[in-house]
């Protein structure tokens, strides 16, 4: 007996040793400032390295150290891998996937070319953008457009094992990277244009079984949510939650995709990530709160069980998905230490959240033309706390359908889209790439076919009236106070994920195609070079033989260029896109490159 259970402890140690292994190597590579195992650096989404051979003193030296042509053209979003000494870079449709021998300038060790329906392109909501790989336990993975999750064998490209996780004849699509987290890899789908009822689903790293799958609206079961223990602004969800806020069997095409960003806390083990707009557009089809799309959920990553949860917009009348990332940092706010994260959301509200609790602490305007809430009820005794009071002006809903509700601020493509923000620990600031774009926004009545648009809406796009003329502002957030602390004014949106170093330098591309650096203390430039095409990718940074790189992908495209991407040129095309952003074809034209940076 004492044997048996001697040796049953031998194959329980080894089995949960093996589940903890791919974790703790990702963590230990995350702080490992040489390589970027993670698109978003860490698991906290700090975007932060600390490396510092490139300072503010010395940065306006930088030169191209070597480029690489992915050989497709569209958006390139996301940013290469580093791990030892082999760069992966991914591309958008048909996302190939390159290792490159960085002690051999570069050249191609393997190469990985997805055999994808084409049809899965016209499905694609906002171009055919893809975020990135992820690396873990010698594998490194990738969300196809087609929805297929592969594992591949980080030395050989060969795939180790692939998975189904979603259906484009639905118009279940995927843009997004994917988060290892433990002995799962976790992945979101996209789809809220088409009436997609959108989930998170976790995988097994080693065999690719599925382990959970949590939906963003529908039944408790489905959603994994205890209507007892899981909470919002400290209160229990209670029964049903989410359907009671849905007219019908509406929940069932509601949309909340998941197509952002993930974060982990190691420590507390929860994922945190938020959900997308709720399908229509039209908000008269949809009456209710349509819990729990644009919504943060913090969720035990061994289970799926959420702890927590937030709904920055209730009954979205606008299109703010609530998908932006939400970086994990420990903040001072009214004298009180708080584990908190931060999620600056498409609505133009900066929120500052305890992430143990889901307590909100700051929830205030990132860019002062917002206009469509006054503010966030922040009163804990008030009926509205924790929801934004709408103005009913630029209200869709009240306005009604066919007609225009013109002046709206922020767009539907929000203060910030995907482009996920930076962090730094030095200055205590996050700098954050914002769009500047006011809308009209007219919704009509649609009705919903399987793998058919299900919008609803005609939009068209502007710059913010009466500002500086352009369409973004670079700034500096102070996320404890809710306060801008610096903003530079760009051109056309930053659509472009910052990096902040070490080195006090923080670098974001524009979508003219310019990489630059900037002081992180005062903003001010310090050095810029002109990629061949727009910037839509994050800056990345590692070291190789000792020296420090920045990399960048251009290739335009993605929401904003998707009038350059896609070639359409009716002004109210690309969902509102095209006219609002008609100028870049003077700036940058399609391509799609890698070029890294070194100084001399």
């Amino acid at each position: 007996m004492k044997i048996l259970i001697a040796w049953l402890g031998v194959v329980c140690s080894l089995l949960f040793g093996a589940q903890a292994y791919a974790n703790d190597e990702v963590q230990k590579l995350t702080q490992d400032p040489n390589q970027w195992v993670l698109q978003t650096g860490d698991y906290a989404n700090t975007r932060y390295s600390k490396l510092d051979q490139i300072t503010a003193e010395n940065v306006k030296k930088l030169q191209v150290s070597w480029t690489f042509s992915t050989g497709v053209l569209r958006g390139h979003e996301g940013s290469p891998l580093v791990v030892g000494d082999i760069m992966y870079v991914h591309t958008p449709f048909p996302n190939t996937v390159y290792a490159l021998d960085l002690n051999n300038e570069g050249k191609i060790i393997w190469r990985y070319d997805p055999k994808q329906d084409p049809n899965v392109i016209p499905v694609m909501c906002c171009d055919t953008v893809n975020r990135g790989l992820a690396y873990a336990d010698g594998k490194v993975f990738l969300h196809q457009a087609d929805t297929t999750v592969v594992a591949l064998d980080a030395k050989t490209g060969k795939v180790v094992w692939s998975v189904v996780n979603g259906d484009p004849k639905k118009g279940e699509t995927n843009t997004a990277t994917v988060m290892p987290v433990k002995d799962k890899v976790l992945v979101g789908i996209s789809g809220g244009e088409f009436g997609v009822r959108c989930h998170v689903t976790a995988y097994d790293l080693k065999t690719g079984k599925q382990a959970w799958r949590a939906y963003s609206m529908g039944p408790d079961e489905e959603m994994l949510v205890d209507p007892e223990k899981t909470t919002e602004l400290g209160k229990p969800i209670g029964k049903d939650s989410s359907i009671k806020t849905w007219q019908g069997d509406q929940w069932k095409t509601g949309g909340g995709c998941t197509w952002g960003w993930y974060s982990y806390d190691p420590k507390l083990n929860l994922v945190y990530y938020g959900s997308g707009n709720p399908s229509t557009w039209n908000p008269k089809q949809r009456p209710g709160d349509n819990k729990w799309s644009m919504t943060i959920f913090a969720r035990d990553a061994d289970t799926g069980m959420a702890k927590w949860v937030y709904q920055m917009t209730p009954h979205d009348e606008w299109d703010y998905d609530g998908v932006n990332e939400v970086p994990l940092v420990d903040l001072k706010i009214d004298g009180k230490e708080h584990k908190a994260l931060v999620h600056l959301d498409r609505n133009g509200f900066g929120y500052t959240l305890d992430r143990e609790t889901g307590e909100l602490l700051v929830a205030e305007k990132y860019d002062p033309v917002v206009n469509w809430a006054t503010k966030v009820d922040m009163d804990k005794n008030s009926k509205t706390y924790g929801r934004p009071l709408v103005v009913a002006k630029y209200s869709t809903e009240q306005n009604g359908e066919d007609v225009n509700t013109k002046g709206v601020c922020p767009a539907a493509l929000g203060s910030k889209d995907q482009q996920p923000m930076a962090y730094s620990p030095k200055t205590g600031l996050f700098y954050v790439p914002t769009n500047h774009v006011c809308m009209d926004y007219e919704p009509f009545k649609v009705s919903y076919t399987p793998g058919q648009p299900y919008v609803g809406a005609t939009l068209s796009m502007y710059p913010a009236p009466n500002s500086h003329g352009g369409m973004g502002n670079f700034i500096a957030w102070d996320a404890a106070k809710g306060k801008i602390v610096w903003s530079l004014p760009e051109q056309f949106s930053v659509w472009s994920g910052p990096l902040a170093t070490a080195g006090g330098v923080v670098f974001y591309g524009t979508l003219e195609g310019y990489l630059k650096a900037i002081d992180a203390k005062t903003g001010k430039e310090l050095y810029k070079f002109k990629t061949p095409s727009g910037i839509i990718g994050n800056v990345m940074t590692y070291t190789h033989k000792g020296k420090q790189y920045i990399a960048v992908l251009s290739g335009v495209g993605g929401w904003a260029g998707i009038g350059l991407a896609a070639g359409l040129t009716d002004p109210n095309a690309g969902l509102g896109a095209v006219g609002g952003y008609a100028a870049l074809n003077n700036y940058t034209a399609l391509g799609g490159q890698l070029t890294v940076f070194a100084l001399p």
